[in-house]
């Protein structure tokens, strides 16, 4: 029997690059996380040009039923049998502050509610909207954080394994090295 050929993956490389002055940047945001990462993104849009900036909130309690041409997907409730809208309250949460915070700004931007896997999930939408880099934040230091990545790994370290585009860490929190006992 023939050995079935193998699925080659998409590598980065300079054919793949898509150039930053205008392209679109998504930022993955977290509701009441600092606006460091909007700042940041804000920042790096208009040394792009005033690239539009697509901001995404994946909530991992729901999952996808159908990702959209745009970026945007169709989802659903975990538990099929419980009546829960409450991610609407937090889409409209989300939407309210972005307004508020980039009142003024000279910078495009969308928001999309997504759902299932962030990494999944701000990879479709930058795939979508042919975005040059991905802005994601690093959580809060601490146990829950670091047993959830043990078993889950970092969305930004997942991102820089599963697509080609350039990832920019936004640290919202740091451990003094002396404290944490990896200083030598």
């Amino acid at each position: 029997m023939p050995d079935a050929p193998q699925h080659q993956v998409p590598q980065p490389s300079p054919t793949r690059l898509t150039a930053f002055s205008g392209s679109p940047i998504v930022v993955g945001i977290v509701p009441d996380q600092p606006d460091l990462v909007l700042l940041t993104a804000l920042s790096l849009s208009e040394a792009m040009g005033h690239a539009p900036l697509f901001f995404a909130y994946v909530d991992t309690e729901r999952y996808t039923v159908e990702e959209l041409p745009d970026g945007s997907v169709r989802h659903a409730q975990l538990d099929p049998d419980v009546v829960d809208d409450s991610w609407r309250e937090t889409d409209t949460r989300i939407r309210r502050h972005l307004a508020g915070a980039l009142d003024g700004r000279p910078s495009r931007w969308e928001f999309r509610y997504l759902a299932g896997s962030p990494q999944r999930s701000l990879t479709h939408l930058a795939r979508a909207v042919d975005a040059a880099a991905i802005v994601v934040g690093t959580h809060a230091p601490g146990a829950e954080t670091r047993l959830h990545e043990f078993f889950e790994g970092s969305v930004a370290v997942q991102l820089t394994h599963h697509q080609h585009r350039p990832v920019v860490v936004v640290p919202l929190s740091v451990v003094d090295w002396k404290e944490s006992g990896t200083w030598r």
